[in-house]
């Protein structure tokens, strides 16, 4: 909740000396302050009768049921009747914040019980017992001021025309002379002075009466606010996908935490990054500086200005640390309406917010030079596998295209062989540009899912690497996104290991799903390896392992060596007799519920 403090002059009030002379009585918050009195005295007597009315009455009729009616009605009303008292103090320019919705009705005596223990009843209660004398003294206070002083102002009318004002004094009829007139005008311009005054006065002491006993816990409320739009603009400056987002968010943040009308955050050049809220834009044009705040934006604290139109404007310098090249990240403003400044935890809170954006700036910059310095790898590694592989086969076809044209004459057979060595090249180069080209892909397996993943890779290891894969993937099973990946890359180890290791010519890649299990199984005709050598087998080998664990799985490696007569195992089940390697990766089926999980694109 929020009361507007000592207030700047409107720009009214700036205009000329009678203006400033009678500032308090030409500001419209006088006049507010005046409707405010004028509705607290029956408003007050309202609420001293009905509460009376209830607490007398069911005292007097405790007896009888209705008694306890009663007493319940009192107690309720105190609580609800507070509740028209914040909408009338809106006439003070007061706001409150929306209390937290009540908890759920289990009773009447639990309701009692967690009324009357709440510090908030007796703090109503108390407002409602002073509002009444309090306002019927205001009253007095302001009749016998404004009597004064339109009695005063009209002396003119008795000195020019005394029949309508007769004054009798020991019998004979009193007739103003001008001196008296114009002191009388003197007198009535320094009660109108002393009016305004006086309601600024009662403005004040109103505000802090409805904040003090009808505002709860000022401090908790707004401190929590505070806290939970710092969490979440960490949190989205942590995240940092998207820095127009990010600034949008922390804007939005800052303003629905604070009392700010508005909120932008400023690029250096004065243009707008994000903003929250509605402001004129005149507003953003600061008019004056406010007292004992001058000069330019300092870094770390803020800068408080009037604009023309009467608000207040609240500017932090948005910095971002030296190792990012420059110190200036633009600015956080946050607008006012008139008649309102935030206090000192509201300005603390706001340059935390300043410091996020400067975080998040950082963080892009960050994000963007890691993004260049990886396409800049990028580019070095397919330039490396270009001129080793597509390169060399260009050069190879170059020559063999030149050797078939000089011999074509002279020799066809030589000529024949030329062009089908320069064919067999071409073909080579095709399948090297087609396996660079999927390498550059997206991750296939967020694409279409584990059965086009594997599809994929294995057509790129027939074209890189002259392997024969039979691959046996029917329909994608029914994984989690977790259980996806670790098949896949498992999938990805085993397939490299048959190129680095086994020199296979075939290799076979089958999925299956039975049972609640899925299997996927890689099979290869190569020369094997000796189990009792390796032990639990290479770094390959316990990565695939460790993914297998790490989604419920199970991996099993079957090995036979060439030159054995009989097969070698890892396990204690049966094999066949042939040399090669047998990686069977078993991973638990996903439930129905979780399929809604797995990308679209991998539902079968």
């Amino acid at each position: 909740m929020t009361a507007p403090p000592p207030h700047p002059p409107s720009p009214a009030a700036r205009r000329g000396v009678w203006h400033r002379l009678f500032a308090d009585v030409l500001d419209p918050y006088a006049f507010r302050v005046a409707l405010y009195v004028l509705l607290a005295l029956p408003a007050g007597g309202l609420v001293v009768g009905l509460l009376t009315v209830g607490v007398v009455g069911g005292v007097l009729t405790l007896a009888l049921v209705v008694g306890a009616a009663l007493l319940l009605g009192a107690l309720w009303l105190v609580g609800g009747l507070a509740d028209v008292q914040r909408v009338l103090a809106g006439l003070l320019g007061v706001s409150f914040v929306r209390p937290p919705p009540p908890p759920a009705y289990t009773g009447v005596w639990p309701w009692v019980r967690a009324t009357l223990s709440d510090p908030a009843t007796y703090r109503a209660l108390l407002f409602h017992v002073v509002q009444f004398p309090l306002a019927a003294l205001c009253w007095m206070v302001l009749g016998t001021l404004l009597a004064l002083t339109l009695g005063a102002l009209v002396s003119p009318l008795w000195w020019l025309y005394p029949p309508l004002f007769p004054l009798v004094w020991r019998d004979s009829t009193v007739m103003p002379e001008l001196p008296v007139v114009a002191g009388l005008l003197v007198l009535g311009f320094g009660s109108l002075l002393v009016l305004g005054g006086v309601l600024n006065l009662m403005g004040r002491m109103w505000t802090r009466l409805t904040l003090a006993l009808l505002g709860g816990d000022m401090g908790y409320e707004a401190a929590r606010r505070e806290v939970m739009a710092l969490r979440r603009a960490a949190g989205r400056v942590a995240l940092g996908d998207d820095l127009d987002a990010t600034l949008a968010d922390l804007a939005v943040q800052a303003r629905l935490a604070s009392t700010a009308q508005a909120v932008a955050l400023l690029a250096p050049d004065g243009t707008s990054r994000a903003s929250s809220g509605t402001a004129p834009t005149e507003w953003l044009l600061p008019a004056q500086p406010a007292p004992g705040l001058q000069g330019a934006v300092p870094q770390g604290e803020a800068d408080v200005r009037y604009t023309a139109g009467g608000a207040t404007l609240v500017s932090f310098a948005v910095t971002l640390p030296p190792s990012a090249g420059a110190l200036d990240g633009g600015t956080l403003r946050a607008v006012y309406a008139p008649g309102r400044r935030p206090g000192p935890d509201e300005l603390a809170f706001l340059l935390s917010i300043a410091d996020h954006a400067g975080t998040a700036l950082h963080a892009a910059q960050l994000i963007e030079r890691a993004g260049t310095r990886a396409g800049e790898q990028e580019r070095a590694r397919l330039a490396r596998e270009l001129h080793d592989s597509v390169a060399q086969a260009l050069y190879g076809i170059t020559l063999g295209a030149k050797t078939a044209r000089a011999t074509l004459d002279r020799d066809t057979e030589k000529a024949r062989a030329s062009l089908d060595y320069t064919i067999r090249l071409a073909e080579g180069g095709v399948s090297e540009m087609k396996a660079l080209l999927f390498s550059l892909r997206p991750d296939a397996l967020e694409e279409g899912g584990l059965v086009a993943a594997l599809t994929g890779h294995a057509q790129a290891m027939e074209a890189r690497h002259g392997l024969t894969v039979f691959a046996d993937l029917p329909a994608e099973p029914h994984l989690t996104p977790d259980a996806q990946a670790a098949a896949y890359r498992v999938a990805q180890e085993a397939l490299h290991n048959v190129v680095k290791h086994a020199r296979a010519a075939q290799v076979w890649l089958s999925v299956a799903q039975a049972g609640g299990w899925v299997t996927l199984t890689v099979r290869d005709d190569g020369r094997g390896f000796d189990p009792d050598v390796q032990g639990r087998g290479t770094l390959g080998q316990r990565s695939m392992r460790e993914r297998a664990a790490g989604a419920g799985g199970t991996l099993e490696v079957r090995s036979v060596q060439a030159t054995d007569s009989s097969p070698q195992f890892l396990s204690a089940e049966a094999s066949s007799a042939e040399s090669g390697t047998t990686v069977t990766l078993r991973l638990p089926a996903a439930p129905s519920e979780s399929l809604a999980a797995v990308p679209t694109g991998a539902q079968p």
